[in-house]
């Protein structure tokens, strides 16, 4: 056996087959570790690009905000994970907010926003003047239009005197289901009630389905290019009235500027313009709070 073994090894054709063998194992291995190395670099890269970078970067034009969290990020995101952003939004909050406390739901919602997925409720910034305005308005009855999951609804309803009520119209069903479980969860489900559909039809039935002669304050944070027919309809249905208080977000982005041109120019409004930024991040928007004169 020894001798084979000597054999087999002097022989120069077997061993440059040995030889190229193992040079293209290693020539493999090689070509397999830089590839590895090659993703690893890729994918962290990618990492760092889609999750810092990125954010980074739109955070200074409002439509490259709307493009990668709207048009982008929230469907992969639906995708990978298999529920929509509003239902990971109630999950959060019912995994790290104090049932019954809206406070603790409100803030939940805003780390929610700011650190894992961005979304167009009326925000921090902006909402501490909301809040300012509701007290000063102090309220016996509030409409909202655009519910979204509940946001604002929670906001507003938390400052409301015993017995005041807010109905808030919201036309996506899958919104509205959402709203009504985060509402439930901060414990306002007796002063909020949500009304599904769309504004055009809600609300002319408001007087005689819900007994209502006019708004006290009216928050408007819907579909913008409805912020103008909502507000005349309303006019028209006798649901604004002397002193109805009316409070537009996002009146600077995406932007109203039909009906801002028109509150501004009416004999039959007041309006002052509260500048501050869009949701969670620096890009100047604002409310626009309008009092009807009669």
């Amino acid at each position: 056996m020894p001798e084979q073994i000597h054999s087999f090894f002097s022989d120069p054709v077997l061993s440059n087959l040995v030889l190229h063998e193992r040079a293209w194992i290693v020539c493999v291995n090689g070509m397999l570790l830089f590839f590895l190395g090659f993703a690893v670099v890729g994918v962290s890269l990618g990492y760092i690009i889609v999750c810092f970078f990125i954010p980074w970067l739109v955070q200074f034009s409002g439509p490259s905000i709307l493009i990668w969290n709207e048009v982008i990020l929230e469907p992969a995101m639906d995708w990978l994970k298999g529920s929509s952003k509003p239902q990971r939004m109630l999950s959060y909050v019912q995994r790290y907010s104090k049932r019954g406390d809206p406070d603790s739901v409100i803030s939940t919602i805003d780390i929610f926003c700011r650190s894992k997925e961005w979304a167009m409720n009326v925000g921090d910034e902006k909402g501490l003047i909301l809040d300012k305005l509701i007290c000063e308005a102090n309220p016996s009855i509030v409409l909202e239009l655009g519910t979204y999951c509940g946001y604002s609804s929670l906001r507003i309803a938390r400052l409301l005197r015993p017995g005041v009520r807010l109905y808030t119209m919201e036309i996506n069903p899958a919104y509205a289901k959402i709203a009504k479980q985060m509402i439930a969860w901060a414990g306002l489900e007796n002063k909020i009630q949500v009304l599904e559909g769309p504004s055009g039809d809600l609300i002319p039935q408001l007087k005689k389905k819900h007994a209502i002669e006019k708004f006290d304050l009216i928050f408007i944070d819907h579909w913008k290019d409805r912020y103008l027919p909502d507000t005349k309809l309303l006019e028209e249905c006798g649901l604004i009235g002397k002193g109805t208080v009316l409070i537009a977000d996002n009146v600077v982005f995406p932007g109203a500027p039909d009906y801002l041109e028109y509150v501004r120019n009416s004999p039959h409004y007041s309006s002052q313009y509260f500048k501050s930024h869009l949701e969670y991040i620096k890009i100047e928007d604002g409310l626009e709070k309008s009092v009807f004169l009669g």
